[in-house]
């Protein structure tokens, strides 16, 4: 989903969650608008796109929301538009996002081709971001001038990760299979419906960006959609004649239909066209993205994606999330008890185990269990926190501190979960669709 800049309509001033005042709407697009935004506090401006929930559950949009808060949430760069926070009523749900005031690159490039050292300064930014992407596993799938914006200072922002994979979509070839992104800028094999790798689609898409932002037009054309697919799949296209040498060499790497043989974005970044003056936001995100993501500061906040994923009626999954046991790590619920009977639930789990497990508390919003006895990874340590999402509704988080994973899930599966099950709080929606 793309937010089109529109008319700045009047919107009656409103103040959300006692945080946001509510401005001017900017725009709108299929499932969601996008209002101008005030922080109460800070007097920050953002952008504050805002879903109606009942709207995307109608049409099965949930998971893809979701995967967007979450997408979000792991990717944060300086040519990625940053997610401040996210908010939920019973109807909306409220996307508090940077403010991006340049417009779409789209509308530069609907003006006239760029001179090569302005294409190719977005177009390392592109690379930047993207690259960071796939380093954590994520791909956009839907790259194209309109989701690329520009904010004051004509640095390049990604947006719209609505189509977006996370490397955990991969069947068990290694590929993804799902068929999305816009035709004119989607890679041949994405078409096949063979399967495909996230990463190298969206290298293809990169060149299909880079193709345009330097001719002022696409390089696959045509008003039949079957001939236009044709052309992708045979990478029939012409470089125009004001090409430089380097640019159409890196292009035809690029648009390669080969995804085995097209280029990747290490090799783009070493390419001669790439490496002409590299702008200091891209040597800045490269300096960040070697900070690994243990190694950032962490805060005992909420972070967006649990309060979404436990916003009341929106959350249609049982509140403890099934993933592959083998790799799950925590469990998160959502509980309208207070935080002692939490506490001292966890402790009865603790002595009922056989004396397994020492128990320490750290204030009245966490506990650790200790494993007394040495397993196939040392002792199991394990470690509850508690946070309160309003006065009379808090978020539990269990983790695997130390020791095996597999013996971790075997005890929050025979242990904690039966012990903690009345105490779980669920969903009307959850409720109502449990058969009696």
């Amino acid at each position: 989903m793309t937010d089109h800049k529109g008319s700045e309509k009047s919107q009656p001033h409103c103040v959300l969650h006692g945080k946001y005042e509510l401005g001017r709407l900017l725009g709108h697009g299929t499932f969601a608008k996008v209002y101008h935004a005030r922080h109460l506090v800070t007097g920050k401006s953002v952008a504050m796109k805002v879903v109606g929930k009942e709207k995307v559950m109608k049409v099965g949009m949930t998971e893809q929301v979701k995967r967007e808060i979450s997408v979000m949430k792991m990717v944060q760069h300086p040519n990625i538009v940053e997610l401040h926070e996210v908010m939920a009523s019973k109807t909306k749900i409220y996307f508090a996002m940077e403010l991006v005031r340049g417009g779409e690159l789209f509308s530069k490039v609907a003006m006239g081709r760029l001179r090569e050292d302005a294409a190719r300064n977005y177009f390392q930014q592109l690379i930047s971001a993207v690259d960071f992407c796939h380093s954590r596993g994520v791909y956009h799938r839907d790259l194209k001038p309109e989701n690329l914006l520009l904010d004051d200072d004509g640095n390049l922002k990604v947006t719209d990760f609505g189509l977006s994979a996370f490397a955990d979509h991969l069947r068990q070839d290694g590929l993804l299979h799902t068929t999305c992104g816009t035709p004119a800028y989607v890679a041949p094999e994405v078409i096949g419906k063979k399967g495909y790798d996230g990463a190298k689609a969206d290298i293809w898409s990169c060149g299909v960006i880079l193709y345009v932002l330097l001719a002022g037009f696409l390089p696959f054309q045509d008003d039949n959609i079957v001939s236009l697919y044709r052309k992708i799949y045979r990478g029939d296209f012409k470089c125009p004649p004001w090409f430089s040498p380097e640019s159409r060499r890196l292009i035809t790497k690029l648009l390669d239909p080969n995804p085995s043989t097209r280029i990747t974005a290490a090799k783009i970044m070493e390419s001669s066209f790439f490496r002409k003056t590299i702008p200091r936001s891209v040597s800045r995100a490269k300096d960040e993205e070697s900070v690994t993501m243990e190694e950032k500061p962490k805060t005992e906040t909420l972070n967006a994606f649990h309060i979404i994923s436990l916003s009341e009626g929106f959350d249609l999954s049982p509140l403890f999330e099934e993933k592959r046991r083998e790799e799950k790590e925590e469990l998160r619920f959502a509980t309208a008890g207070p935080a002692s009977s939490v506490i001292s639930r966890l402790e009865e789990v603790a002595a009922r185990a056989a004396g397994k497990f020492s128990v320490r508390r750290s204030g009245d919003t966490s506990v650790r269990l200790q494993g007394e006895e040495n397993g196939r990874k040392g002792k199991l340590a394990i470690a509850a926190d508690i946070f309160a999402l309003t006065p009379s509704f808090l978020v539990v988080e269990v983790k695997k501190s130390s020791g095996d994973t597999l013996e971790y899930n075997q005890f929050c599966s025979e242990e904690l979960r039966p012990a903690l099950k009345d105490i779980v709080w669920t969903s009307p929606v959850t409720q109502n669709s449990t058969p009696a």
